[in-house]
């Protein structure tokens, strides 16, 4: 009787992805061990108000969560209706040569440095809605807002989120669309009315893998957010908070205070807790997204 063969490919996958657990779950355990001593000192206000002044040993950040969740709202608001344009357009209406350049380009710019986009957004970009916001009649003093990180944050995501739609749109078979325009539908009609319900796990996957990107991204959003703290608008001031400087848990972290942290175990261990906080939102929205996708996929296969 033959003996079975020993499947290294299986077992260097089953190494590697107990790895990948075993990582995430060490982060995870660092970071909440390390911030212990804040949710000691400042139990649940540590999410829900507003006071971070590291002299005085207030840490409260919930104006850094609201910039934070503001500035990656603002992002995918502006890309998506961009970026689902041009995915639609790369893989439902322009040839294979076409939509392989349009793609090798996006891609492209998926790959540019952060630093690169912060360095635009602070010569061009920062300037360019300072004139906006006086020509609004808009009482700012300076083009670094939520508002422009968001923005800036916007032209970052865009070429992730369109590659990612474009996967969707291209993930369903041909078999749908030769169906759909063997019964007489238009290639408009075909592409939002079979293609589109059909690509929908996709595409909110990417979406919710791009809100995740987005909340992450700390250098870009870090020069031109204008750094304040405490900027917790109250219910009307919401829309107004947007052309004001903010603050948001990457630019906190990316900046000078983790240095001036050092040596102070309470400080150290709120920044620790903002980092807390932004791993398990993002690690949360990719497994959220992982479901939701699975749930649709299931719903639209029955």
């Amino acid at each position: 009787m033959r003996a079975r063969q020993f499947d290294w490919i299986r077992m260097v996958a089953i190494v590697f992805s107990v790895l990948t657990v075993a990582t995430v779950c060490g982060i995870f355990l660092f970071l909440l061990a390390g911030s212990v001593e804040a949710w000691r000192h400042e139990g649940f206000s540590f999410l829900a108000k507003n006071h971070w002044a590291y002299r005085k040993q207030f840490f409260e950040a919930a104006a850094m969560i609201y910039g934070t969740a503001a500035v990656a709202l603002i992002a995918i608001v502006l890309a998506v209706p961009i970026g689902l344009s041009t995915a639609i357009f790369s893989s439902e209406i322009c040839g294979e040569r076409s939509r392989l350049v349009l793609k090798f380009l996006v891609e492209l710019l998926a790959g540019v440095p952060s630093v690169v986009y912060g360095l635009l957004g602070v010569l061009f970009l920062r300037n360019w809605m300072q004139t906006l916001y006086e020509k609004g009649n808009l009482e700012v003093y300076s083009g670094d807002t939520l508002l422009t990180a968001g923005v800036l944050l916007a032209i970052m995501v865009l070429p992730t989120l369109s590659t990612l739609f474009d996967d969707a749109f291209r993930s369903v078979g041909s078999k749908y669309r030769d169906a759909a325009r063997g019964l007489g539908l238009t290639r408009a009609e075909t592409t939002f009315q079979v293609i589109l319900p059909q690509a929908l796990p996709g595409l909110v996957g990417a979406l919710l893998l791009s809100f995740g990107r987005a909340l992450g991204e700390t250098i870009a959003v870090f020069l031109v957010v204008g750094r304040a703290d405490n900027r917790f608008p109250k219910l009307g001031g919401v829309l107004h908070s947007l052309v004001d400087a903010g603050q948001t848990i990457t630019s906190k972290l990316g900046g000078a205070e983790t240095n001036i942290a050092v040596g102070d175990k309470l400080h150290t261990s709120a920044l620790l807790g903002l980092a807390l906080v932004l791993f398990v939102v993002v690690v949360g929205l990719t497994l959220i997204a992982d479901v939701v996708r699975s749930r649709l996929s299931s719903e639209t296969v029955a």
